[in-house]
């Protein structure tokens, strides 16, 4: 009976899980047409994601789990990369605080939550779930921070000081990928371990996370067509795809003693393309949202090459894993 309970109960919790999401999360997409891509993003982004970063993590050794050196040298590359390319929009073009400040995340933050565990995890293996949970967590916490901070200073942001606080932190706190690693962490902190029911529902959201994440963007992208490519995307372009891993490599080489594959992940996750969330941030702030939009699908294509070569180098033992041993 255990055993039949095992194998039943995850296909009833996928339709619970359904009916509970679609009572509790609004549907960014709205009605119509639209409703079917809203909900599979709806799935990805509140289940099928947070269950990958779940599963993986709550089983990851504590002591894993702290290595903020690794985080500090990973922050720190992704940032420098941040300011060099805001420096250039707002100093050499002489754009506003605002448009630089979606320029600046469009050169450093990369699609490290749709792509980034998938192609991780099929490249290296789930030694990387780790590094990638690591750096999701907090690269989005301040990502999260920066951007309406950057607005408020621009004239951008209306909430009072209290309220944007409040909302940068209710945004952090409450996001499912932050809430599920979290909660793998404290699993991993206690030894705990699902019945054997539930972690097969985890395990089925798991699964999907990569497929469905992945045609997911595929669709964004289609719906976004390129109409105005920037003068920006001549230096952007090669900062998001070349100099951001380059310099996440040298980083985080030169800062630790980390296993070979932290630093593989490091610089892959680096090598990804723009982030569709820099699209979703110049809509929300009415800045720089046709440009965004270009510039994903851009980096995105050309990842392609860019992303390919650098597996391959990985794969042949051509990049030593640690420039400075």
């Amino acid at each position: 009976m255990a055993e039949i309970s095992g194998l039943v109960l995850p296909f009833f919790g996928l339709i619970f899980l359904g009916y509970l999401t679609a009572r509790l999360a609004r549907n960014p997409a709205g009605e119509g047409a639209g409703d079917a891509m809203g909900w599979l993003n709806t799935f990805i982004i509140y289940l099928a994601l947070p269950a990958l970063f779940f599963k993986l993590v709550s089983k990851t050794p504590i002591e894993q789990l702290t290595r903020f050196d690794f985080v500090f040298a990973s922050i720190g590359a992704t940032y420098t990369v941040f300011a060099l390319v805001f420096g250039a929009g707002y100093l050499i073009r002489r754009n506003s605080l605002a448009e630089s400040t979606v320029q600046g995340l469009a050169g450093a933050y990369g699609n490290i939550g749709y792509m980034g565990p998938g192609l991780a995890l099929l490249a290296l293996g789930e030694p990387a779930a780790v590094p990638v949970a690591l750096i999701f967590c907090f690269e989005n916490v301040l990502h999260f921070m920066v951007a309406p901070a950057m607005m408020a200073l621009a004239g951008d942001e209306k909430s009072a000081p209290g309220k944007l606080a409040v909302n940068i932190a209710r945004k952090i706190l409450l996001h499912p990928f932050i809430l599920s690693t979290i909660a793998g962490v404290i699993a991993a902190s206690v030894s705990f371990q699902p019945p054997l029911p539930v972690q097969r529902l985890i395990d089925y959201l798991a699964q999907a996370a990569a497929p469905c994440a992945l045609f997911a963007m595929g669709v964004t992208l289609a719906l976004r067509p390129l109409k105005r490519i920037p003068v920006e995307i001549g230096y952007i372009v090669p900062a998001k795809l070349i100099l951001h891993p380059v310099l996440m490599y040298l980083v985080v080489s030169f800062a630790g003693n980390f296993e070979p594959v932290w630093v593989q992940t490091a610089v892959l996750l680096a090598a990804l393309p723009t982030a569709t969330n820099v699209f979703v941030i110049g809509q929300q702030y009415g800045v720089w949202q046709e440009r965004a939009s270009a510039t994903i699908l851009i980096t995105t294509v050309l990842s392609v090459a860019t992303v390919t070569m650098l597996l391959y180098l990985i794969g042949s033992g051509a990049l030593p894993a640690d420039l400075f041993p």
